[in-house]
Order: structure tokens, then sequence, then C-alpha cells
């Protein structure tokens, strides 16, 4: 059977852009092969972006704006998937949409029924319409339906992670560094190894960061590159220990967060925090760093069966030069590196895995890992939408 081209699409929770990537898919799992064909960043326009993350941080809006907001998402996935396109032209897209609200199951709020809590995750970016748009048969919606048997929803790329990065002798960890961080454990792979792979998202990633560096610059600078500004500073650490006792960090998984508890509300407690040490920004910044990366090995220390031999990391974060010292030095030795490394683009890693679980979607094999989002059962993700108009 000939390799099938799928777009992944996405925006994370940075909610800096649109990643896309165009990929050649074959095989099933043990025999999964991807081929990268192209990958680009696609920034959301100022007015787009800056109404998403008003919605992202608690404002409200009328059911009109949220549909016109729906759609606007929904237009530019869609441009972007047909700014990438190629000769042969790509059959299928699978698109994670923007994240606008993730409510993890069995939280407090969640008290629907009175047999279990199911969580919410809300994704916007109608695939319907990316479909009519693109002429490409879409599939969007992923969440949902791991949530429906009382998952989590989230990390859904661990399954993908388990057949495209395992290894015979060695055990892993995947460390995606977004807006929020998650990882999965990738045991060697042996008997009943898959049963063993873990994962749940660590806790905040760039989101702090990337909140701390706008509020210093006035909205100025999005991100800090590299992690040059925070280089300059000295983490405070008893604020780090501080941080560190916060809640989530030692709820055992499954377990996944979100811009909600990790969000500009939580940024003004940290810097309220920091006004009895006079931190500079550049010690502020390089204390915020220090708990992306902190909670990440805590991690794994608190709750991983083992410690990995090797941290593969992906995402925006991967390109903190200074969090992966940072990383690496908390490790204690463990090499940290990109899945650059082994393969598989770390920039477009989150989107070509969403292409690859909208080809599962079509090949009827499940995408969500039990043991990693809490669901009761395998299932299949996402919803299709079949294009309403021929390819041009």
């Amino acid at each position: 059977m000939s390799p099938t081209r799928v777009i992944g699409l996405i925006s994370g929770t940075s909610v800096d852009g649109i990643d896309v990537a165009l990929v050649e898919i074959s095989g099933t799992e043990l025999d999964l092969q991807v081929q990268l064909i192209a990958g680009k960043t696609y920034p959301y326009p100022v007015e787009l972006r800056e109404k998403i993350l008003s919605v992202v941080t608690g404002a409200s809006i009328s059911m009109l704006e949220l549909a016109e907001l729906d759609d606007a998402i929904a237009l530019v996935f869609a441009q972007a998937a047909q700014n990438i396109q190629s000769y042969p032209p790509a059959t299928l897209i699978g698109s994670h949409g923007q994240t606008v609200y993730h409510r993890p199951a069995g939280a407090e709020t969640a008290n629907i029924t009175n047999v279990y809590p199911l969580g919410y995750s809300l994704q916007l970016g109608r695939g319907d319409l990316i479909a009519h748009i693109t002429g490409i048969n879409t599939i969007s919606n992923f969440r949902v339906a791991d949530i429906a048997v009382c998952g989590h929803g989230a990390p859904l790329v661990s399954r993908v992670d388990a057949f495209l990065l395992s290894h015979p002798q060695e055990a892993r960890c995947i460390q995606n560094i977004g807006g929020i961080g998650n990882l999965t454990y990738l045991p060697p792979r042996t008997e009943n190894w898959l049963s063993q792979v873990r994962g749940w998202d660590t806790g905040p990633g760039n989101s702090l960061l990337d909140l701390a560096v706008e509020h210093y610059t006035n909205g100025a600078k999005k991100y800090d590159e590299n992690g040059n500004w925070a280089a300059t500073g000295t983490p405070c650490y008893p604020l780090v220990e501080k941080w560190l006792s916060q809640e989530y960090f030692h709820l055992p998984p499954p377990k996944s967060t979100g811009r909600e508890l990790f969000g500009l509300a939580y940024l003004h407690r940290c810097l309220a925090d920091s006004q009895a040490y006079q931190l500079s920004a550049a010690d502020f910044l390089a204390t915020i760093t220090e708990l992306s990366a902190a909670s990440i090995v805590h991690s794994y220390r608190t709750f991983l069966p083992q410690m990995p031999q090797r941290v593969l990391l992906c995402g925006g974060g991967s390109r903190n030069f200074y969090l992966k010292q940072r990383l690496e030095l908390l490790l204690d030795g463990i090499p940290v590196s990109t899945t650059d490394e082994m393969g598989l683009s770390a920039e477009f890693k989150e989107a070509i895995a969403f292409a690859v679980l909208a080809y599962w979607r079509k090949i009827g094999i499940p995408g969500n890992l039990p043991v990693v989002t809490g669901g009761s059962h395998e299932v299949l993700l996402g919803e299709e939408h079949l294009a309403t108009r021929i390819q041009e």
C-alpha cells in the first residue's frame, strides 16, 4: 500500500500560531513510518490571538462571539493547510484546533452526575469548515471520545510516541515543552511494554515564562529567545521550593492541566511572592524557568517506575538552551537531547502526532492509551468531516 499524505494542524497553549506538518505515513503501529515533507508555523493575526487569549484567561463572550471565533480559527487553520500543500496533495487533515478550556476529569467543578464526574475540553476551529474550505476530509475534535470513557483526553501523543520513539533496550522520556509540559515514559520495547507506557502533564512549560516576558516588556516581546534573558539572572530557590508545593505537582497520574491553572492569575501570584526577594526581571525569569525544569524532574522522580536513560525534548521549549541546561543539571547526568536526533522533528512533533491520530482514525486504530489518559478502554479518536467540494 502506498503512503498516505496527511496534514497535521495544531495550536498549543502558548497560542503563538498554527503548527502545520505535511507528512507521508505508512504502516500501522509497530511498523509505523512517518516522513516529514514540510513543516511551518503560521502566526495568528494579532487581533485573533488577542481574542483567543482573552477567552482562555476567562473573559466572558456571547454565543455569537463564540461562533465567530470558532469560524475565524477554522479559517486560518484551513489557510495554513492550503499553504503547505504540494503535489501529490494530501488526502486527509488531522486538526487538533485551539484549546480554549480544559477541565480535567475528576475536577471539583465537574459534579454533573451522581455516577462520575466527566472532564471537559473545548477546542475551537470547526473541522467541518476546514473540510469545506480545503476540499480535504478532516478529522477533528480528538479529545472528546477519551473524555466520554472517563479519561482526561490528554495527553494524546503518548501512543504515537510509543510507536515512533521507543527503543528495544533503552527507557526514554519524551518531554514536550509547549505552554504546558507533558511527558511520555517509554520502557524498553520488550514483552507487554505498551501497558507500561506512562504519560501526563508535568505542569508549566513556557506558559508562565512567556507571560512574564510580556509583563516585563509591556507586550513588546512574547518569549525569551533561547532563554538568553533568564540566563543572565539567578534563580530564587526558596521561591521555587514554595511553588513546587502547589497541589497539582503532587497529584498522582493520570492528570492534565492548562492555562486555567498555570495562566495569568498564577503568574500574578508568583510576582506577588517575589516582591519579598526584590528580584530583578532577569532573576524572576530565571526563577520561573527553574520552576519549569524542577517540576519536570520532580514529576519523574515522584511518579515514574524508574528514571529514564535518556530524555528527548520537543516543542518550542526544546529551543530554550537555558531551560535545557537546567534540566540536564537537575537530571544528574541523564542525557538530554531532542527528538530531532531520532529523526522526528522536535518543532513539529505535535502536529505530526495529530496527523498520525487522524490516519489511525481513518484505518480504525484506537488513538488513546488508557494507562496515560485514565480512560476505561481504548477508543477511536476524532470526528470525521467529509469534504463538501472537490479539490481544484
